[in-house]
């Protein structure tokens, strides 16, 4: 009986831990809403570790433009509360070793969403950014519909619960949403658009928890950005083309939204003279000739003319083809699917040698499905690119293939909901 009470007082003590643990992670959270000056330091320590990994506290000092014993004091505090830990000496040749300090994975977990039009992908990542669950392609018809809402925040729900975490410790889901996002209001404009409320706010109170949303395309940007092919570059876009076409643009390291967060509607730029009613309502978008679903609409215009295709006889069945299948079949050598392909990259490129002579970006990703069609898709941009940009300006411009490939989505929505919580 004695054994039993000292265990029940134990659970009690631990119980208490956990919920005072929680509520001073909470309680730093309301700080920084409210705009402490102490919590917005703190906040700007946090975005470093993000960004920089760990570090001692003498960079950090100079980094922040702050004292030695002020970064201490901070530093301090934020090791007690358990959003910092002590990784121990930094080994360096002769000297006093200084201490190395970082984020302490276990002080909150993020949960990105990814939503695709066949399925969804939801991941979840620890303070420190490591992917500790990751769920791809869970059975999801998309439809921009009450009931298409409701099944999405029913998928995640059940991914949750699964979940073998504190609950209490998830500090902020963020959701992938083609089109129109304005992610500082948490508006969508192009999807679940059902309400006067922001779409962040419906879904925050569907879930239970804290819930921003950003644009898909933006996303993968910022997956690349922070854990792909990005290797200190600052100034980048990204190319997502995937069954639409959009792009990710980051200035001087940060993530370029514009006024309202519509940046990157590249897709609807009107280039081409045609009669083909974009799904925006417009004629003639680059969409209509670059993109996935212009891939799917030639290459069923061109089988039913008469070419040949290893996909000519899925082509004739009732059940819609899927643009995986098509990609699928130019990976193994398809004739026509490859030759679509190619004639969508020449296109593609001819408008990419726009933005370089613009922007004069460092790095240029090609991303989105149509990405893992691998040489098929970028010797063609490659090519049209330098012949249609200036010399002086492609020449500083990398063109690479995305390498976080259909992971770039998830790992975007992962690593937005960990620093909407923290950046500026």
């Amino acid at each position: 009986m004695q054994n039993e009470t000292k265990y029940l007082k134990y659970l009690y003590i631990c119980s208490a831990l956990t919920t005072n643990m929680a509520y001073m992670k909470h309680n730093l959270l309301k700080e920084i809403e409210m705009g402490s000056k102490n919590a917005l330091v703190k906040k700007r320590i946090i975005t470093h570790y993000i960004y920089n990994g760990s570090s001692t506290i003498t960079d950090l000092s100079k980094e922040m433009d702050l004292s030695v014993p002020t970064v201490t004091k901070f530093i301090d505090e934020m090791c007690e509360d358990g959003y910092i830990n002590d990784y121990g000496k930094l080994e360096t040749s002769g000297g006093r070793h200084p201490n190395l300090y970082g984020l302490n994975p276990e002080s909150g977990y993020f949960i990105g969403v990814d939503i695709k039009k066949f399925a969804i992908n939801i991941g979840l990542i620890n303070f420190k950014g490591d992917m500790m669950e990751l769920k791809m392609n869970i059975p999801y018809q998309f439809e921009n519909s009450i009931e298409g809402l409701n099944e999405l925040c029913k998928l995640i729900a059940n991914f949750i619960k699964k979940l073998n975490i504190n609950k209490e410790k998830i500090l902020n889901i963020n959701v992938n949403v083609s089109g129109r996002v304005n992610p500082e209001s948490g508006y969508s404009f192009s999807q679940f658009n059902f309400e006067e409320r922001p779409l962040a706010d419906v879904l925050t109170e569907k879930l239970g928890y804290k819930v921003t949303i950003d644009n898909d395309t933006r996303a993968m940007t910022y997956g690349e950005y922070m854990q792909g092919c990005v290797k200190g570059e600052k100034n980048i876009i990204f190319v997502n083309v995937s069954w639409g076409l959009g792009i990710g643009i980051i200035i001087d390291g940060r993530i370029y939204t514009g006024k309202s967060g519509f940046s990157g509607e590249f897709g609807h730029v009107s280039a081409y003279e045609n009669e083909i009613i974009c799904h925006c309502g417009k004629k003639g978008c680059i969409e209509t000739e670059a993109s996935g679903s212009a891939l799917h609409r030639i290459l069923l215009e061109r089988i039913r003319n008469g070419e040949n295709s290893i996909l000519s006889d899925r082509i004739s069945s009732e059940d819609p083809i899927t643009l995986d299948e098509i990609i699928a079949a130019v990976n193994k050598e398809d004739v026509l699917c490859i030759e679509i392909v190619e004639e969508i990259g020449q296109k593609l490129g001819k408008q990419i040698a726009g933005l370089i002579n613009i922007f004069n970006p460092e790095l240029v990703i090609i991303g989105g499905t149509l990405s893992l069609t691998g040489d098929y898709i970028t010797q063609p941009i490659k090519t049209a690119i330098r012949k249609y940009s200036l010399n002086l300006v492609n020449k500083d411009s990398v063109i690479l293939t995305s390498k976080l490939k259909d992971k770039a989505g998830i790992v975007g929505a992962c690593m937005l909901a960990r620093s909407r919580m923290f950046e500026d």
